[in-house]
């Protein structure tokens, strides 16, 4: 189990590697992580800053009841998404919402993602779409109502606002993020071309999921040099 000072240096790298794949959306947008050995408070990017601005000074605290605990900086308004998934998700230890463009695009269309590449394979079967409002969510009745939507998922679109992506750690939900963008944007691109002609089989594509997925720490940890510079 990570330590707080670990935890913190992972969710500022998320903020930056978020940021630079195109979903910081200005100010908003919020990544949060649960304390080790504290289930009943988490670890939150502040209101006021862009993802990319997270340190370990502005970091909050906050609790399931959405509360600011701890920190000098703001709480963002949309904070239930988060307390109100990591309530009734006990195997999930970080959650990311991001207003990822082609993300919002693809939800207005209503159709479902489809094997196409390699991120939209783990998406291939489904997933599920809150579609009760596209206003924020400000109360715990509208937080409780998007972790029913997200149910046992990881994913969830939430239509003509954003995505929602849940793991283990905040590495799994970073990545979870990254591919779901991604594979909205390879069917974007295919959609504007009149529609997919060849995806995957379903065998296929659940035997490459099943490889790719489990990557996801070492492509966070690629995504971290990327960001600080470290790659040519």
């Amino acid at each position: 189990m990570p330590s707080v000072d670990t935890l913190k240096q992972s969710l500022i790298d998320a903020g930056k590697i978020l940021a630079s794949e195109g979903q910081g959306d200005l100010i908003f947008g919020h990544v949060t992580a649960r304390l080790p050995d504290d289930a009943e408070h988490f670890l939150m990017k502040p209101h006021q800053i862009g993802l990319e601005e997270i340190t370990a000074d502005n970091l909050i605290t906050v609790n399931l009841e959405g509360e600011k605990v701890a920190g000098d900086a703001p709480r963002h308004i949309e904070v239930f998404i988060h307390s109100e998934i990591l309530r009734v998700r006990p195997d999930i230890g970080a959650v990311v919402h991001t207003h990822a463009p082609n993300a919002v695009a693809f939800s207005a269309l209503g159709r479902p993602l489809q094997g196409i590449g390699h991120e939209g394979t783990y998406f291939h079967g489904g997933l599920p779409v809150f579609s009760e409002t596209a206003d924020l969510i400000i109360d715990q009745t509208r937080g409780k109502a998007v972790a029913r939507a997200m149910a046992d998922s990881d994913v969830l679109i939430m239509r003509n606002h954003g995505i929602v992506t849940a793991g283990r750690n905040i590495e799994e939900a970073t990545v979870l993020a990254l591919y779901l963008e991604r594979a909205c944007k390879s069917q974007l691109l295919v959609e504007a071309c009149g529609g997919a002609k060849h995806i995957c089989s379903h065998e296929d594509a659940v035997a490459k999921a099943g490889r790719v997925l489990p990557q996801s720490p070492r492509v966070f940890d690629y995504l971290v040099r990327r960001v600080n510079g470290e790659i040519g």
